[in-house]
């Protein structure tokens, strides 16, 4: 079938994007599974989180939507129908208020912080861990997605073994729009010494890398990788693997959800830390006075 990642239109199965690999079968195995994140850039773990416990946030997230009256009236709460009202997706509690809502208790917290997760993330990194105060929640409608980018552009500021776990709130086709990764990414080694050292808060650059999923791949090899998902399935990658979401081809929200982990012995971004994380939303972004063609031009990439 064909997906679009930001502005192309890619075949699953085609020259560009395949099916993940799963991992789920060292999940025993830290050393087997530090050695498939250094190949793949990635790490695809069906069932790591307890499906009820997803499904559980998932209505949690979804009643915030419903009372906001981004849904469709008369529909199922769990079809999750995006409003035929213009601009009803405005009516959604901004990025940082679903994240100091949500992201701090309740369904959504005991995901994040399940002893699954924090369990797993001991044995991966051979230590206590700690996650970002701050969690990244997402409703994406029809025809949005995510541009390519890495993730230390915007939390650099503490170690850079720092890893994030994708979890989709919910079962996700590749018609919902998922996440996609390039394995190899983590390998282009002229970006990351340039797009990948910048700070999209200190040095005021746009933080998406590219709209084409393509044209990095055929200058610096790597190949993309998504899959259909479950709830309960996660997907854990590092600072610098490039990743972005397919386009949502349908009339439902997709959501989903980013979340940090460390060794709670290295620095952290404070910035993400306490009652009042800083703000990860357009009023920060929008003053961005350098973009990201002008900064490749000057990096060379």
């Amino acid at each position: 079938m064909q997906v679009r990642i930001g502005g192309r239109e890619l075949e699953m199965g085609g020259p560009y994007l395949q099916e993940m690999r799963e991992s789920t079968d060292l999940i025993d195995q830290p050393e087997g599974l530090r050695e498939r994140l250094n190949s793949d850039g990635y790490l695809l773990m069906r069932g790591l989180q307890s499906r009820e416990k997803v499904l559980e946030a998932r209505r949690e997230f979804l009643e915030v939507v419903q009372n906001a009256g981004a849904l469709e009236p008369g529909t199922p709460l769990d079809d999750a129908r995006i409003s035929s009202e213009p601009g009803s997706g405005e009516r959604i509690p901004g990025i940082l208020e679903l994240a100091a809502t949500l992201g701090r208790y309740g369904a959504v917290k005991r995901v994040s912080e399940s002893p699954e997760v924090m369990g797993f993330f001991e044995r991966f990194l051979g230590g206590p861990v700690t996650t970002f105060d701050y969690k990244w929640i997402r409703a994406v409608g029809t025809g949005s997605s995510t541009s390519v980018h890495y993730d230390v552009v915007y939390m650099g500021q503490g170690t850079t073994n720092l890893f994030t776990v994708w979890c989709p709130f919910g079962d996700v086709s590749l018609e919902l729009g998922g996440l996609t990764v390039c394995a190899g990414s983590q390998n282009w080694h002229k970006v990351r010494d340039t797009y990948g050292n910048m700070d999209v808060y200190r040095d005021q650059i746009e933080g998406n890398l590219s709209t084409d999923p393509v044209e990095l791949v055929d200058k610096y090899g790597g190949e993309w990788k998504t899959t259909s998902y479950q709830a309960g399935d996660v997907v854990i990658f590092g600072m610098f693997t490039a990743h972005a979401s397919l386009a949502n081809q349908t009339d439902r929200y997709r959501f989903s959800m980013d979340s940090r982990y460390q060794l709670a012995s290295e620095p952290i971004d404070e910035r993400w830390m306490g009652d009042n994380p800083f703000k990860d939303n357009s009023e920060i972004l929008e003053r961005a006075t350098v973009s990201i063609d002008t900064a490749r031009q000057e990096w060379g990439i």
